[in-house]
């Protein structure tokens, strides 16, 4: 550890003196550094010992869960620069980013929301009309949890554990994950659940937390439908949708310095070739993430 500290204070030096950095770039290098220790150690790894495949393996998490590909360019590119310090330093004897390419800009990216046009999405519902309540508990929730519309629409009182904290929710493959939530969506779901309480439920939806009006599960369109106006009422021109709050959720948690296995599993991403190494993080580590990472578990003035 204490060899690996000399290191990061040689580095540091090295991008002021060397390379002439600012003083938020040589930041910005050195939290894309932190991201990738912080995944060497989930490997087993010292960041020295980490491989060509190690590095895919990595850069594949970050365009798994969304991050916008100028931002995986901008990663990618402070590990090569790190990696090409150590090799000429001597700390390495082969430099393993020498074949890590970065992705191709101009491709369609997915859209991201900044936390104030969450939050001016959110003030945008009417709270006096019937569905208010439901619709900012529903939005919260789909942002706070990352979650899927089909994750969303298919909720269950009985799947929120109030005191614990999480939330269970039924992804791809009917494969079962829980995911922390924040005080925040917590408190509007229990606005929204007094309202619920004054609603009529059809037989067989006793249990569904988000009703429609007749008393139903609601529909994947009626999600859209939400979103879409409520966009508009927040005068956000870009083209936002249910899932664009979970590519918000895991930038955001990325970009305030989560652990990027920790967002994987809290996306319940599938595919295998590069998360089957992620199932068994523990709950409580999850949470913290969580807590510590994500905008919503401040409390809003």
């Amino acid at each position: 550890m204490h060899l690996q500290n000399d290191i990061i204070k040689r580095y540091k030096t090295y991008l002021r003196l060397e390379k002439a950095l600012s003083d938020n770039s040589i930041d910005a290098y050195l939290t894309d550094i932190d991201k990738l220790t912080n995944f060497a150690e989930s490997e087993g790894k010292n960041y020295r010992d980490v491989t060509y495949d190690d590095l895919q393996q990595f850069v594949a998490g970050l365009r798994d869960i969304g991050i916008h590909p100028r931002s995986q360019k901008r990663i990618i590119s402070g590990i090569k620069s790190f990696y090409r310090f150590l090799f000429i330093d001597g700390f390495i004897s082969a430099d393993p980013t020498e074949l890590l390419e970065s992705p191709k800009i101009g491709l369609k990216l997915p859209t991201v929301l900044t936390v104030n046009e969450i939050n001016r999405i959110l003030d945008s519902i009417d709270l006096t009309q019937p569905e208010g309540q439901r619709n900012r508990a529903m939005l919260e929730v789909l942002y706070s949890c990352g979650l899927r519309v089909s994750e969303l629409t298919s909720l269950r009182l009985s799947d929120i554990y109030f005191d614990e904290g999480f939330i269970s929710v039924i992804g791809k493959g009917n494969k079962q994950r829980f995911v922390p939530i924040s005080q925040t969506a917590l408190k509007e779901i229990r606005y929204y659940l007094e309202d619920r309480e004054l609603m009529p439920v059809k037989k067989g939806y006793e249990d569904t937390l988000f009703l429609s009006r007749r008393g139903t599960a609601l529909s994947r369109i009626m999600v859209f439908h939400v979103v879409k106006v409520q966009t508009e009422l927040a005068g956000i021109q870009k083209n936002v949708s249910p899932h664009t709050f979970r590519h918000s959720f895991a930038t955001h948690l990325l970009e305030g310095g989560a652990n990027l296995i920790a967002i994987q599993e809290m996306l319940g991403h599938e595919n295998v070739t590069t998360t089957e190494i992620y199932t068994h993080i523990d709950r409580e580590f999850l949470r913290k993430e969580i807590l510590e990472h994500h905008p919503r578990s401040k409390p809003r003035d």
